[in-house]
């Protein structure tokens, strides 16, 4: 019961929703202005909804309760909130066998190439992007210190800066039991996965942050093709409408 409420307040601190809802998805210019007021403008420390922090949580119990072996990655990561959770998921639980990876190029979305990406070029180079969301650009100190700012910043709490495709060939993790790709974009997707999945244990999970979304980018087309190439079956489960995740069972 003391877990579950640490872990419950804990999602509302992070999404900013202690004293307001957060807003509901749709493709309207309202729900945009309540996006930036809400996450951009103010105080949250992860535009996840939590829906998507309750899948992480989950994912996590399991693959203790299984005794999946590997530790915990997100690639993508913003402020930090999402990855800040799970270090807090482990603590809560009192695991101290598994480290959690925080990979992030902590100056923003690459750029696309526009000629084999046009819709992420175009999102790219959009005022709203590089005057409003600044890039989705996080310096590595600020994550730094909200980890701090959560009693979380352990030795257990490894960071990998640079792009993915530099960073996680070469990233000294042994095994996974976990990896969250937030990349958004079809390249930085496809490095992850091509970079991390063969350290993925079997009952391990891939979840994927913005495979439902289509209208911006390609990260759908760069997941699919990789479960082609791998011959991957398992059954891709839908957290929310942009979020889905598989379990790895071979």
């Amino acid at each position: 019961m003391p877990t579950q409420l640490y872990l419950d307040f804990l999602k509302k601190s992070l999404t900013n929703t202690l004293f307001s809802d957060e807003p509901i998805w749709n493709n309207s210019s309202q729900f945009i202005y309540q996006f930036i007021q809400h996450y951009i403008a103010d105080h949250a420390i992860t535009m996840l909804p939590v829906a998507r922090l309750d899948n992480i949580q989950d994912c996590i119990v399991d693959v203790v309760e299984q005794g999946v072996p590997g530790d915990l990655i997100e690639t993508g990561v913003w402020r930090g909130g999402a990855v800040i959770f799970m270090r807090a998921v482990l603590k809560a639980y009192g695991i101290t066998d598994r480290r959690v990876w925080v990979a992030d190029s902590f100056a923003g979305l690459p750029e696309p190439d526009a000629a084999l990406f046009p819709n992420e070029a175009k999102f790219y180079s959009a005022p709203l992007v590089r005057n409003i969301y600044k890039n989705f650009a996080v310096d590595l100190e600020t994550v730094r210190r909200n980890f701090a700012s959560f009693g979380l910043l352990d030795d257990s709490v490894r960071f990998l800066k640079g792009w993915f495709k530099d960073t996680l060939p070469i990233a000294p993790i042994e095994r996974l039991a976990i990896m969250r790709l937030d990349g958004d974009f079809y390249e930085s997707t496809a490095d992850a996965l091509n970079g991390l999945y063969d350290k993925l244990s079997v009952g391990g999970y891939v979840i994927i942050d913005d495979y439902g979304e289509d209208s911006w980018n390609y990260c759908h087309r760069a997941v699919d093709e990789f479960r082609m190439a791998r011959r991957i079956t398992d059954p891709l489960v839908r957290v929310d409408d942009q979020c889905c995740y598989w379990q790895r069972t071979s």
